[in-house]
């Protein structure tokens, strides 16, 4: 089978689900990941504007390959919900570079995925501040500066 990215409505960054083991899971880290359950961020002012994509097709997609298949031109970065997402206590989503180093990763809470979405979206940082700041940290986990 040959995969292909889903169409875009343009409403947001894309979040793709990659790991199908658990529906009630996905809608709740779509609500908590967009603003819209759990907590609200220190600045609850700022959202993630996400488009929460949940095709049986991506199932088990990998970085490596996602890069492959980004139409032209490409987002500038893609979320993943894979199943390191699910099975963690954080639910730490990866984050995917499709710019200026295309297949660089950095896992981020759903808590903080405003802050990559907002300033990745406006051009006010690159994604190398966001995943150089969670290679200082042992987990590698990004959670905010």
């Amino acid at each position: 089978m040959t995969r292909k990215l889903p169409e875009s409505s343009g409403s947001g960054a894309l979040l793709l689900r990659t790991d199908f083991s658990d529906d009630a899971a996905w809608q709740r880290l779509c609500d908590v990941a967009s603003g819209l359950g759990g907590p609200a961020p220190e600045d609850a002012a700022f959202c993630a504007s996400l488009e929460c994509i949940s095709e049986s097709t991506l199932h088990d997609l990998m970085p490596e390959e996602l890069v492959g298949l980004v139409p032209s031109p490409p987002p500038y970065f893609v979320f993943l919900a894979d199943s390191l997402t699910f099975g963690h206590p954080e639910h730490p989503i990866l984050a995917v570079d499709l710019n200026r180093e295309p297949g660089r990763t950095v896992r981020v809470v759903p808590p903080s995925m405003w802050s990559i979405e907002n300033n990745l979206s406006l051009g006010n940082m690159d994604f190398s501040d966001f995943a150089d700041t969670a290679d200082s940290i042992p987990d590698r986990i990004y959670r905010g500066f």
